[in-house]
């Protein structure tokens, strides 16, 4: 019988990139990953901004939405409202196999690392952190200041991946969907989802 792998979490939160975040939740459904998705009331605004995206403000609504946008199989993406406290991410008896902040706020870079747990989405964190699965944060933020930095490195020494959505540019990409897919990737790579959204390094054509 073949294991089914426990969902990812993925959060977006209200930086700028917002396409990084609806991209990898893409990738991610097409994979046949099973994920819940949280967001932030800033993330609404800034996916409508930058993405022409509304994310409707019920979780059922934005479950409903979103699973017909990428023709997902039923069940496959659940999404949690912010005080959603029952869901199962909030529990460490039942945490997701890794979570993803995409795009992470410096704001919530904060809230982690000082464990405060205001909402799902830095308790979703905060559980993943305490019973050792990964956690990814995609930080989008420039220049980073001191307090920044000192966040970064306190997760970090949590046990967090701290990956700044920093695109590399030596596959001289011909669009915005090539410097998008790049982050993407990376992501992916971390989570051990198989992808081909570019080469790798040193691979002949």
């Amino acid at each position: 019988m073949k294991e089914i792998s426990k969902p990812v979490a993925v959060a977006f939160t209200g930086a700028s990139g917002a396409a990084y975040g609806l991209r990898l939740l893409e990738c991610l459904l097409q994979a046949e990953r099973s994920v819940y998705l949280l967001y932030s009331q800033a993330a609404q605004i800034v996916f409508k901004m930058e993405c022409d995206l509304e994310l409707p403000s019920s979780s059922e609504e934005a479950e409903k939405a979103l699973s017909e946008k990428f023709s997902v199989s039923p069940g496959q993406l659940k999404v949690f409202g912010r005080q959603q406290w029952m869901a199962p991410v909030a529990s460490g008896s039942n945490p997701p196999e890794a979570m993803v902040v995409c795009p992470c706020t410096t704001g919530t870079l904060a809230s982690m690392a000082a464990g405060l747990s205001q909402d799902l989405i830095d308790r979703a964190a905060d559980v993943v952190l305490k019973e050792k699965k990964k956690l990814i944060l995609v930080v989008r933020e420039t220049p980073f200041s001191v307090l920044h930095l000192e966040n970064m490195l306190k997760l970090a020494k949590a046990g967090a991946v701290i990956m700044p959505a920093n695109p590399g540019f030596y596959e001289a990409p011909q669009s915005l969907q090539g410097v998008i897919d790049f982050m993407v990737a990376r992501i992916l790579d971390h989570l051990d989802v198989p992808h081909q959204l570019m080469h790798r390094w040193g691979d002949k054509d």
